[in-house]
């Protein structure tokens, strides 16, 4: 039977989606940089450098001492933790879907995409949350730390247009099928 472009060849089923582990390794890539980058590279914040200014009535740990250094610092592992269970959970649910139809598989767009959109909404839950409404901490507290969220949050937003886009330029494709003319393979 001979296929054209978009439809599947006969007794092959379309693969499963790598939306949701894309996803999920998203959110889990995204803290790890949140995590690295903004709280132990540069020391930006921590889980509650701001609580001294929340909204919830946090006690506050002054990550300018050692007691409070070590309770933020605690409280970044329990984040990082959480995160490398994100990341776990993807990697697991990537491998189920990818090995249940070994005989079609995604282009590494729509992987990389679902992850960007995951990064993106990562940004967007943590960013309205924790910074927004709960006030436990911000980007770079201070003089312009609205700047500092707000962009976080614009960042967090251009990830997901961006990964959308990118996800919807990869295709599905059978490495058994012969390539269309004119086509080379994606990856």
């Amino acid at each position: 039977m001979a296929t054209t472009a978009g439809e599947d060849r006969a007794g092959i089923s379309q693969p499963a989606s790598i939306q949701l582990p894309g996803t999920v390794l998203g959110v889990g890539v995204g803290g790890f940089v949140d995590g690295i980058l903004l709280h132990q590279l540069l020391q930006w914040h921590h889980m509650l450098s701001s609580t001294n200014q929340d909204r919830i009535g946090v006690k506050y740990y002054n990550p300018h001492t050692v007691s409070g250094l070590e309770m933020n610092t605690l409280w970044d592992g329990i984040f990082h933790t959480v995160c490398w269970i994100s990341v776990l959970l993807g990697l697991g649910i990537l491998y189920s879907r990818v090995t249940h139809n070994r005989l079609r598989v995604w282009s590494s767009r729509v992987l990389w995409g679902w992850m960007l959109v995951g990064w993106g909404l990562f940004n967007l839950v943590e960013g309205v949350l924790d910074h927004e409404i709960l006030g436990i901490h911000h980007v770079h507290a201070g003089d312009g730390q609205v700047w500092w969220d707000t962009g976080f949050l614009a960042l967090g937003a251009l990830l997901v247009a961006g990964g959308y886009l990118l996800q919807r330029s990869g295709r599905p494709f059978d490495p058994n099928a012969p390539a269309p003319q004119g086509e080379g393979r994606r990856a």
